[in-house]
């Protein structure tokens, strides 16, 4: 059994040499990304003036707020948002960098305490439902619930953002408070 063992590992060994001699060395430059703070992260640190406190709000909405699986580093994470709602700005500094900084930083307090009416509105829809269908049997309670949950989570988002007054800013800041905290390194081609 050790004999057949070895044979495969030699085998395989051999292929993948055979593979990394056929295919050239630019097919596999992107295997070896290096992830680096992108332009407005750097501007952030560079502003910053210490640590600010997060309100509750803001923790169950980073608690609230999904986990996120890199691929392309397009998004903001849940770490990120901490990390730019955890930063203090100088209040007196009327520079157009640190204005860009705390403008980021208010979109993306307003998304976070939105996602707590989010997840509070579709819970409180499902929790009535359940209760509104309490002289019928579980099996109907079960087809509906998921699909109000559901529903719940879009009139939760609109609630969310109306009551944060999301819905009242500009696309520019909607956009700040987006841009991803972490980004791949450009090659140089």
């Amino acid at each position: 059994s050790s004999r057949c063992s070895s044979r495969r590992i030699l085998r395989a060994s051999s292929v993948r040499r055979h593979i990394a001699k056929s295919v050239p060395i630019s097919s596999f430059a992107m295997a070896a990304t290096l992830v680096v703070p992108s332009d407005i992260t750097i501007m952030e640190e560079k502003k910053s003036i210490g640590k600010r406190r997060l309100g509750l709000l803001e923790q169950t909405g980073l608690l609230f707020t999904a986990p996120m699986l890199h691929i392309h580093y397009s998004k903001i994470d849940r770490g990120d948002m901490r990390s730019v709602l955890s930063k203090k700005y100088d209040s007196e500094d009327t520079s157009a960098a640190c204005n860009i900084c705390t403008v980021r930083q208010e979109s993306v307090r307003k998304s976070v305490v939105a996602t707590n009416f989010m997840w509070g509105t579709a819970g409180t829809m499902t929790g009535l439902c359940w209760w509104s269908f309490r002289r019928y049997n579980y099996q109907s309670r079960l087809v509906a619930l998921p699909f109000i949950f559901y529903g719940g989570t879009f009139v939760g988002r609109a609630l969310g953002d109306v009551i944060t007054f999301r819905n009242a800013e500009f696309a520019r800041d909607r956009f700040l408070g987006t841009l991803p905290a972490k980004v791949f390194l450009a090659g140089s081609d």
